[in-house]
């Protein structure tokens, strides 16, 4: 590309539809002319707007948290002062965003990590995703952190061990929405989850 030149593709739009390719098929999965072939360009635009697959990879993975995790599941969580309720809301804005028939199914972070311990998966790839991982488990242990600190939870409540549970049911509702699990059933393993809720131990009189 000459210097100064325009580039023939909009970088946001064609960043998109890497993203849904990436959250299909994973980082291995997703060929470069699969990518080229949705983004609208060749592979030698796609090495200079984005640097390699990896670098592509990373730059969707951001755009996802961005607009996905953020915008919707992080806002459930935080605006709800009652945090059993904010932990609830939390867990059904996922399953409304990973049944949505409109996105690839499933959630492009558990997709992702298929991929992780893969000799041919970049390890700025894997450590991306295993940080995605760990910052959605700790937005949910801080969320659980301040219901104890408001009376909200008992005092011996364990927060890591509750934070880890919900986290991984989490995942699971992700796999099975991949697998293509409608969103009722989804939701009804939510309201069982919920029930591991911790009871706040009567004062006595």
């Amino acid at each position: 590309m000459e210097k100064g030149r325009p580039r023939g593709f909009d970088p946001d739009q064609a960043l998109d539809r890497a993203l849904e390719v990436f959250w299909r098929d994973g980082f291995q999965g997703a060929s470069l002319s699969t990518l080229t072939h949705a983004m609208g360009i060749n592979k030698p635009s796609l090495y200079a707007a984005f640097g390699d697959k990896a670098s592509l990879y990373l730059k969707a993975l951001q755009r996802y948290g961005e607009r996905e995790t953020a915008k919707n599941n992080l806002k459930a969580l935080r605006s709800e002062s009652d945090a059993r309720r904010a932990i609830e809301s939390f867990m059904r804005s996922a399953v409304q965003g990973l049944t949505d028939p409109s996105k690839p199914g499933g959630c492009f972070v558990v997709n992702g990590s298929a991929d992780c311990g893969l000799a041919s998966t970049p390890e700025a790839v894997q450590d991306a995703l295993r940080l995605a991982q760990q910052a959605s488990e700790s937005a949910i242990r801080d969320r659980l952190k301040q219901a104890r600190k408001e009376g909200q939870l008992p005092p011996e409540a364990d927060i890591p061990a509750l934070a880890a549970y919900f986290a991984v049911v989490m995942a699971g509702l992700s796999v099975q929405a991949k697998a293509g699990a409608p969103r009722p059933k989804l939701d009804s393993a939510v309201g069982v989850a919920m029930q591991a809720w911790p009871a706040r131990t009567r004062t006595r009189r």
